[in-house]
């Protein structure tokens, strides 16, 4: 663990070590609705109980010692632009996920025949879909792009 908070800082870690917990709690809500049986509820109590040892895990994350040197998830010396930029990545990529588990969970054959009878419902429905889904990749490409950019400034000046 010293290693990789060394390498990675303390908010670096803190997001790659939520992982563990994230990724069980995804599968069960993305399979709760689909899979009868108690299968999605493990999954959601492996998650419950990896959130549970994650926080104590970050409450002991305060006496690794690190050195002083710049790491790109260092929120003491982002910028308020890196700020900006990152926070704006998290939204559109939180969003690109949610248009995800949208588009894996519904049962869109519901929508289809009034797709194929042109119905103006449906097809605003499925335009509206298409946009935010497009606004979300170019918004994750667009903040990923500056926000890197920030961090290049920081660290080069």
């Amino acid at each position: 663990m010293t290693s990789l908070v060394e390498r990675w800082g303390r908010t670096g870690f803190a997001l790659a070590s939520s992982l563990v917990w994230a990724l069980p709690l995804a599968a069960w809500a993305g399979s709760v609705d689909l899979v009868p049986g108690p299968g999605p509820w493990v999954a959601f109590g492996i998650g419950i109980l990896l959130l549970l040892a994650w926080l104590v895990l970050l409450t002991r994350l305060g006496a690794v010692p690190v050195t002083d040197r710049q790491r790109r998830y260092d929120l003491g010396r982002m910028s308020p632009s890196e700020r900006r930029w990152n926070a704006a990545l998290a939204v559109f990529g939180i969003g690109l996920i949610a248009w995800l588990n949208g588009a894996a969970t519904v049962d869109w054959g519901i929508l289809t025949p009034s797709l194929a009878a042109a119905r103006s419902g449906s097809l605003a429905l499925a335009v509206g879909l298409a946009g935010f889904l497009a606004a979300m990749v170019v918004g994750v490409a667009i903040s990923w792009r500056r926000a890197d950019a920030a961090y290049r400034l920081r660290r080069e000046g």
